[in-house]
């Protein structure tokens, strides 16, 4: 498929000081293969990890146990899940059961085909052709100092709404990351483009409700972005809330 949908971040909170609990029966992973740490961040003070899926916790009764999986966290936990036979979907129902709070969670489009042109959209917020809930936006034409002086291009980035908000979205050019990162040709790389809507606390809580109302990503994710923001062509003669949504 051109375009495709994917959880690139969770973070979340349970109301429990047994992390046993959570690895064996939310998890679904045996706390014997993983590994234990005498330190950790977010001013927790211990963590388990297997692979990028680090589970947190401390004396504390208020910080309880965090569970965190950033992008290739996400990734390690599919295949757990699929050897598990659940989906994701019951996966976060199993995390709210257990009385799970929501503290972050990043929905990705991944795009093959080129489908998002970012400058394009980039010129389009430029000239005010973007209708949006958001106050901020900001764009950066990305620049990253490489061996020598000159600094090369790592392509285009689109963020819409603020970074300390609870929501916010973010489009960028995945394959001139991957050429900055690991050296990738521009032309070789899988994923053109990325969109990321990343969302925090009560707005990532009201994600998870819709995808376990639902159970289908795509739907939450569009539905999200299409109540905030749309990308229209300017008609000089209507007012702009009549602007048609451009293709």
């Amino acid at each position: 498929a051109p375009l495709t949908m994917l959880f690139d971040y969770v973070r979340i909170r349970f109301p429990t000081l047994d992390i046993g609990h959570i690895i064996k029966d939310i998890l679904q992973l045996n706390i014997q293969y993983m590994i234990h740490e005498d330190f950790g961040h977010y001013s927790y003070t211990e963590h388990y990890y297997i692979g990028d899926i680090f589970v947190y916790t401390s004396p504390d009764e208020e910080k309880g146990v965090l569970l965190e999986l950033k992008g290739k966290g996400c990734r390690q936990m599919e295949c757990y899940l699929l050897a598990q036979e659940r989906s994701w979907y019951d996966f976060m129902l199993d995390c709210m059961t257990a009385g799970g709070v929501m503290k972050r969670l990043d929905l990705a489009i991944n795009d093959k085909a080129g489908i998002l042109d970012i400058p394009k959209l980039k010129e389009k917020y430029k000239a005010g052709e973007c209708i949006s809930y958001f106050r901020m936006q900001k764009d950066y034409s990305g620049t990253e100092k490489c061996g020598s002086d000159l600094p090369k291009n790592t392509g285009e980035t689109l963020y819409l709404g603020s970074t300390s908000s609870e929501l916010y979205m973010c489009a960028y050019q995945k394959n001139y990351e991957q050429y900055v990162k690991n050296g990738t040709e521009i032309e070789d790389t899988e994923i053109k483009n990325r969109f990321e809507i990343r969302m925090k606390n009560e707005r990532a809580y009201y994600a998870v409700v819709d995808l376990l109302t639902y159970r289908d990503a795509e739907r939450t994710a569009f539905s999200i972005i299409n109540h905030y923001v749309r990308f229209v062509d300017r008609e000089d003669d209507k007012p702009k809330s009549q602007w048609i949504t451009n293709d």
